[in-house]
């Protein structure tokens, strides 16, 4: 009996990272346990849940001075947390953060 060949499940309309585009699919030898971020991330952008929620927090920093701004900081803390990163040490660099924010 030869083998058959069963296309692998996509999920389309990821937004890019970093400018590069993203495509999930669903490989099980091939699995990462933070991939069901990317549906997440898309979820919070359309709902605008950290932009929403940043317009109801005052800001105290200089604007002139502000790199990250208030939604990308929620957006990227609420993501942590569904990853299951429970403290902010874990947060280093990321370029997702800047991109996110346009």
């Amino acid at each position: 009996m030869p083998a058959t060949v069963e296309p692998i499940a996509f999920l389309p309309g990821l937004s890019p990272v970093c400018g590069k585009p993203i495509e999930a699919r669903f490989d099980e030898a091939l699995m990462s346990s933070d991939g069901g971020l990317l549906a997440l991330r898309e979820i919070e952008r359309r709902l605008g849940m950290a932009r929403r929620l940043a317009a109801c927090i005052d800001d105290p920093r200089a604007p002139e001075r502000v790199v990250h701004p208030l939604d990308g900081i929620l957006r990227f803390r609420m993501l942590m947390i569904a990853a299951g990163y429970e403290d902010g040490n874990d947060a280093d660099w990321t370029c997702a953060e800047k991109v996110e924010s346009s």
